[in-house]
Parts: structure tokens; sequence; C-alpha cells
């Protein structure tokens, strides 16, 4: 065997599992899909690759993977490091009760508590310092007031770099030279944040505690074998392990290669390791023992955003980390289980927005949404005014992943979701939205694409490889282990078999700590 395990993806699972089985000593290949990104390459222009391009990768490597299916858009990062590079830093735990249903029982909240420790430690998650608390925090503890739920607001831990002492007084019109550069725990470089916002897009200065600052970092000093740009097409049993073919998509163009490990742990996401799954059932057919629950119970995991504009009062959504504070409905008080949080957007966004508005090559409904959007927007200080109010929730979980009938010698891989079983948990979002807006003289504009289409986006898929007991209801065991196949395991947001309702990154890590436990101890 080339290696003692070949990890596929390097997000939330793929870094974490990459990390602790490279300290443990084992031989590591990570094999990742997307390109290194950092401050010098970061995408901000509107031709810079962006996006991710699934049908010609080797062209376009791009910052973002969108797929659009019938009424749901799911977003998902192309990086070393994965969705931690796109993600709003949000790092918290699921509720306890979020455990009691649809999970194997070695899984509760209590079993998950040390690893979620461990992540939050790994990643130095710490709530915003209470001198920066940006415009839009302060506006949903008012809002919270108002509206009667006071007790129910709280800053989020998020996964950032802070200067104590930074102030917006004093220091935010000094920009990146604000930042104070030093060494990390792990002792990667990184700078404090300034908050320029851009966290979705790339952190100019580094605070954004990304998995290629930590995790992967730690791995790589213990000689993990972490390689870009490699699209892993199959996977094979072969006596004693796997092989994993690939294509290599450095330089735009794709040259074939293979590797194999006794242990292989797929961590491409929800839809990657499903989408890998099924094709090696379904179409290569070098996995034909596989569930047939694979691919069923995909959730969305309640994602909706909501624009208010206020009329007179700075808002400042460019401002700050992207997402920092919630108002927690979790425990079921309004019916639906779900969180409100405060949004942010780029500073570039505006930009983007008229751009993209006036370009013929934009769908009809997304530019209906723009459209309404700038009827709102100031020229002189664009989104200055708007609240990007935000939520998670708990939905029905019913969307089912497979892949097409062949179509130009090409099968894609297809979702079919249904809003009939969420429509709840988005109404009681919207609603809530509209009252928080309300409540603080807002003007809620709830987005055409829902109102008229029932459209979703997501940046949080999660199912389709789900946890169960047996392969009767599941892909793979508590262990992340794929039934039927010793030494395959999934590792990432495929596995949870229910919607959390709230940011899913530590949950997916602290799986992913635990399943890399389990490895190294040989259970």
């Amino acid at each position: 065997m080339d290696f003692d395990v070949i990890i596929i993806g390097s997000g939330f699972g793929g870094s974490v599992t990459a990390c602790r089985l490279a300290e443990s000593g084992r031989k590591v290949l990570v094999l990742e899909r997307g390109r290194r990104w950092n401050k010098t390459n970061f995408p901000r222009k509107a031709n810079d690759q962006w996006l991710w391009d699934q049908q010609h990768p080797e062209k376009s490597p791009g910052w973002l993977d969108l797929r659009r299916y019938p009424h749901m858009t799911i977003a998902q990062g192309a990086a070393v490091g994965g969705g931690s590079h796109i993600y709003a830093n949000v790092s918290c735990e699921a509720p306890k009760a979020a455990f009691e249903l649809g999970w194997p029982p070695e899984i509760r909240y209590r079993d998950l508590k040390p690893h979620y420790d461990r992540v939050k430690k790994m990643m130095n998650v710490r709530e915003v310092p209470e001198k920066q608390w940006t415009a839009r925090m302060k506006l949903m503890k008012e809002a919270a007031i108002n509206a009667g739920f006071g007790d129910r607001f709280k800053p989020h831990e998020i996964a950032v770099n802070f200067d104590d002492d930074w102030t917006y007084e004093k220091d935010f019109a000094k920009g990146v030279d604000a930042s104070v550069v030093k060494k990390n725990l792990h002792g990667a470089e990184q700078g404090t944040c300034v908050h320029l916002g851009n966290c979705d897009i790339g952190c100019d200065v580094h605070a954004k505690n990304t998995l290629d600052l930590n995790y992967l970092y730690v791995a790589e000093q213990q000689h993990a074998d972490v390689r870009p740009l490699h699209l892993v097409n199959v996977i094979e049993p072969l006596a004693g392990g796997y092989k994993v073919s690939y294509d290599n998509i450095e330089g735009g163009k794709r040259t074939p290669g293979s590797v194999t490990a006794p242990v292989v742990i797929l961590a491409a996401g929800s839809l990657g390791s499903s989408e890998l799954l099924l094709r090696c059932r379904d179409e290569h057919q070098t996995l034909p023992l596989v569930s047939a629950r694979l691919g069923l119970r995909w959730s969305s995991n309640g994602d909706f955003l909501t624009p208010a504009f206020y009329n007179g009062r700075r808002v400042a959504p460019t401002q700050g980390p992207t997402i920092a504070s919630a108002i927690d409905f979790l425990d079921g008080s309004q019916g639906p289980i779900f969180w409100i949080e405060d949004g942010g957007i780029p500073n570039i966004g505006a930009n983007f927005i008229r751009d993209a508005t006036n370009d013929p090559g934009t769908g009809f409904k997304i530019k209906l949404a723009l459209q309404a959007m700038q009827l709102f927007l100031r020229e002189n200080e664009p989104f200055q005014n708007m609240m990007p109010w935000f939520a998670q929730g708990v939905d029905a979980g019913n969307g089912q992943l497979r892949l097409s009938p062949v179509k130009d010698g090409r099968r894609e891989l297809e979702l079919d979701w249904d809003i009939k079983e969420s429509r709840p948990v988005i109404d009681a979002i919207v609603n809530m939205h509209k009252l928080l807006s309300e409540k603080t003289g807002g003007v809620p504009v709830v987005p055409v694409t829902w109102t008229l289409f029932q459209d979703l986006t997501t940046p949080h898929p999660l199912g389709g490889c789900n946890m169960g007991t047996t392969r009767d209801n599941g892909v793979v065991d508590h262990r992340g282990q794929v039934f039927g196949y010793p030494g395959l395991y999934v590792a990432d947001g495929a596995i949870v078999p229910e919607a959390l309702g709230v940011n899913p990154s530590r949950t997916i890590a602290a799986l992913a700590e635990r399943i890399a436990d389990l490895i190294i101890a040989g259970h």
C-alpha cells in the first residue's frame, strides 16, 4: 500500500482526521479538489476565479462551488481547508436535544462534549470582545429586548483571532495596518481581526482561523501529504485495502492517477461524499454493497436570510465578523426549532449585485431578487442601512440525492427536495425576521425567490450518508465506517442524520475527532 490512510477532502472532517492520524504516526495522504488560497490570491475582482466549474474544474477551479437544483441552491467551498474558507466563523455546539432522535445510541451530547471542547481549543474559538461589538450585534440585542426575548440573545463563539485593545473609534480607519501579526498556538502566522467584513471571501489579514492554519497545518507539520487540485473519481476495494483513482487538474488539464491504502476516509462534504459513493455503487459498481439508504435524509439545515432596510440608521453589514450573535429559539418555544443570527456581507457585495443585475446571463429569478434589493440601496453608501437577518432551523430532512439517467454519456447528481414538510420552520423564521425588523424600525423585504418561487439557498448541507445501526437504516455506523466495507469511512456533514438547526462546523469536527480516536484505538 502507498499510504496508511487516504483522506478525500480537507474540510472540517478531512482536516481533523488528517491531523490526528498524522500525529499518531500514520502515513497520511489528503486529496483535495480545490486550490490553496491565501491573502495573496483571494478572489476580489469580477474576473477572478470565483466559481468552481463542476463540468470543467481543470479550467475553473474556483473559490465557491454553487449547485443549483429545483428549489434549492447549495454553496460549498473548494479549497485546501474546505468550507472553512467560506463559512462565517461560527463555532457552536448543537443543543443536547438534537441528539435524542435519529442518532445511533453510541452518540449523545455527553459523548461528543470532550470532542467539542478539543475543537474549541484547537481553533481558538471565542466571542467578539465587548468593546468590538458590531452595529448588527447591538441591533440584534435591541430587537430581542423590544420583542420580549432579551434573555434569548447571546454573542456567538467564533473562530477568529482578536486583539482585545482594538476599537472602532481608534483603529477601524487604519484598516489592515491595525492587525497584530504573530504565530498562533500551532506555529502558523496570523493577524488579528480589523473588522473588514470579508470573512466569507477570504480574510485579508488571516485573522480567520481557517483549517489550513490549525488542523491541516499541524497535519502537514507531521508529514501528511496534502495534494491540491486532485479530484477523486473512483474507490475500488483491493486485498487489504482500497485503490483511489483521481484526476490531477493542475495546469488546465486532467492527468489520471491512483494511490492505495488500507484505510480511506471520505470527507468531501454532504454532496461530494454522497456523489462519490453513488457513482461507485451505481455507475462504476466498485462498491455494490453500499446501503440502499445512500442519498436519503438530506437536509438544508433550514437556512434563510431576510434583508431589512432602515431609514436613517447605519447598520454597517460590511463591517465586522460576518455572523457574531444569535437569538435562540432552539427550545421549540415558537413551535419549530430555529435561531436567528445577524448576517453580514463583504464590502464588494454592492458592486457585484449591480453587475449581476445588468448581466444578460443572470437568471430571471435571481435578477428579480437583485432588482428588489436595489430599490433600497443608497447610492452614496451601498448597503449601510441594511440588516441581513439570518437563521438556521430544523427542517424535515427529507431530501434525496441520486444520479440522473445517462445523458450525453454522463450521469449528473440530482436532488429531490420538497418544501411541504419544511415550510413551517421557514415560515416561523420569516415571521420572526419580520417581527424583529419592525420592533427596531426596519422594513423587511422577504426575498421573492421564496415568496414567488419557494426557492432556498443553503451553505450548510447535511446528510446523504447518514449514520445508523445497520445498513437497513444507515450508510455508516457510529464510527463513520461504511456498512459492508471495513476500512472505508465517511467523516463530514454527510453522516449527520438529522438537521441540527445551528451552524454545523463544530459538530462535524467533533464527530471527526471521535472517528479519528476510534481508528487510532483500533475500534
